[in-house]
Formats: C-alpha cells, sequence, structure tokens
C-alpha cells in the first residue's frame, strides 16, 4: 500500500467583517493555526502570511502571541514555525467530551477485536470525513494511524454510506461541491456513477470501497445516526486485496459494522 495524502482538508477560512459579534484578532489567531493543515515542512514568516493573506507585521504579532502561548514553536532546525504541543490538549478535550466518541469507542475497540482488520470512526465536516479514532491492523503506515486526517465524502466508503441517507439533492450539492480530482487510478469521480454507488450503498446498509483512497485497500462504511436519521460520520473497516476478495469481505464484516454502528447510533 502507498501513503495517503491528506485530502479534503479544511480552506482557512476567511474574517468576515460584517458579524458585529465577531473578533478579529481570534480570527486572524485562528487563520494562523489553520494554515499548517496541509503544509509538508515548517512554515516561515513569509509564507504563512501568504497562506492567510494577512500583512506580514500582522502575523509576526500573532505567532509571537500564539507562541508564547504554546500554540507555535520553532522548528527543530529554526528555519520556520510548527503547531505546539498545546495543540494536544485540545486534541484530548475534544475526543475525551465529544459524547459520539465516548459513545463509540467501546463498540469499536469490540469491532476491532472481532475484525482484527483496520477499524476507523470519521466524522463529517462538510465535503470532508475527519478520522476521530483509528484502531490498526498489522501492517499500517505512520500516516495511516493518526486522527485528523481527512478524506472526501464523494468518493469513500464512509463518505457513500453517509450520503446513502441524505436526500438526492444533498447528495447532488455534495457531488457539484466536491474537488473530483483522482486519488488513485479507481478513484469514482463520474457523477452518475457517484449516485450508482450511493444508490447501491441505500440497498445494502453500507458502502463498499475498493482503491478510491488507498491504492490496494477494500474498505466497508457503515453511517453513524444521530436523532432523526441524520447521518454524523461513520465506521469504516479496511483491507488489503492482497489478502481478501471483496465479496468475502463484505460477507464477513459488513454484519459486524452495521451491527456496531446501530450500536452507537442514536435514532
Amino acid at each position: 500500500m502507498v501513503r495517503r495524502a491528506a485530502y479534503g482538508v479544511r480552506p482557512v477560512t476567511s474574517i468576515d467583517d460584517s458579524d458585529p459579534l465577531f473578533i478579529q484578532s481570534i480570527g486572524r489567531a485562528a487563520q494562523v493555526m489553520a494554515v499548517f493543515h496541509d503544509a509538508a515542512k515548517p512554515l516561515t514568516l513569509n509564507e504563512i502570511a501568504t497562506r492567510c493573506g494577512i500583512g506580514k507585521s500582522a502575523v509576526q504579532r500573532v505567532v509571537h502571541t500564539l507562541r508564547h502561548l504554546g500554540y507555535v514553536e520553532r522548528a527543530e532546525d529554526d528555519r520556520g514555525y510548527v503547531p505546539g504541543i498545546r495543540f494536544l490538549d485540545n486534541t484530548l478535550d475534544y475526543l475525551r467530551l465529544n459524547p459520539l466518541i465516548a459513545r463509540a469507542s467501546p463498540v469499536l475497540l469490540e469491532l476491532r477485536r472481532n475484525v482484527r482488520e483496520r477499524v476507523d470512526l470519521s466524522l463529517r465536516d462538510g465535503l470532508r470525513l475527519v478520522y476521530a479514532s483509528r484502531l490498526q491492523s498489522k501492517r499500517e503506515t505512520f500516516f495511516a494511524t493518526l486522527v485528523g486526517q481527512s478524506v472526501p465524502v464523494y468518493c469513500t466508503s464512509g463518505g457513500m454510506a453517509v450520503m446513502a441517507h441524505l436526500d438526492d439533492d444533498e447528495v447532488d450539492d455534495i457531488i457539484e461541491r466536491s474537488d473530483r480530482v483522482p486519488i488513485t487510478p479507481r478513484t469514482i469521480t463520474e457523477p452518475d456513477a457517484i449516485r450508482r454507488q450511493v444508490c447501491q450503498a441505500r440497498d445494502n446498509g453500507y458502502a463498499l470501497a475498493l482503491e478510491q483512497v488507498l491504492v490496494g485497500e477494500v474498505a466497508i462504511g457503515v453511517a453513524i445516526l444521530g436523532h432523526g436519521g441524520r447521518p454524523l460520520g461513520a465506521i469504516h473497516v479496511a483491507g488489503s486485496l492482497a489478502e481478501w476478495e471483496a465479496d468475502v469481505f463484505c460477507k464477513r464484516f459488513a454484519p459486524l459494522a452495521v451491527e456496531a454502528a446501530g450500536a452507537i447510533s442514536r435514532l
């Protein structure tokens, strides 16, 4: 398998000058912290300013403040800035205080014991799914272990499972607004093909994805539903096509994933 890049990263939000309750200084700080989302290396002040669209002097003050608070650090080689350790405090707070994650954790652990393959929990954020829990199999890479990684809704097993619980207009809106650039040679990008996958997921109660985001991967996705049946995210069970035929993988693991998602959902 090859390393997966960060897709569907949420763009840096611009400051809304028309909102009287919006605090611009906090907005600028959030913009600075967000520039690291898809960065491949430490960023200089000039690079941060360019990505934010904020003047260098203002960025310098924001970075100085965030560095003082522990949210930004100098890189090890002193050639730029990276996120600081305080981000881990915030990550912990989110994971332990999110009721869906707390409810899902024991269910996911049991599912992982039963399937002995990778089990993920993702939460929907617009056009992407963000991994909030990742329980690994024997063959995973470092990047496949990280929470916070995101993938597109339109082409992933969890995303298609989520869309299966939306009406057709919402599905069309997701397809239209998604940047449908192939991630692997098998990524489905044609709107009608995506709609067919969604219809199949509605019929089956789960979605199947073959090498959509990761070469050599077979994945099952089942939506997690909130009150009123709105999809909040998904459970993913993923394995290797070198070890599994897709139909055997589905037959063995789809019922377990459906059962687990049902135990987490709140209808």
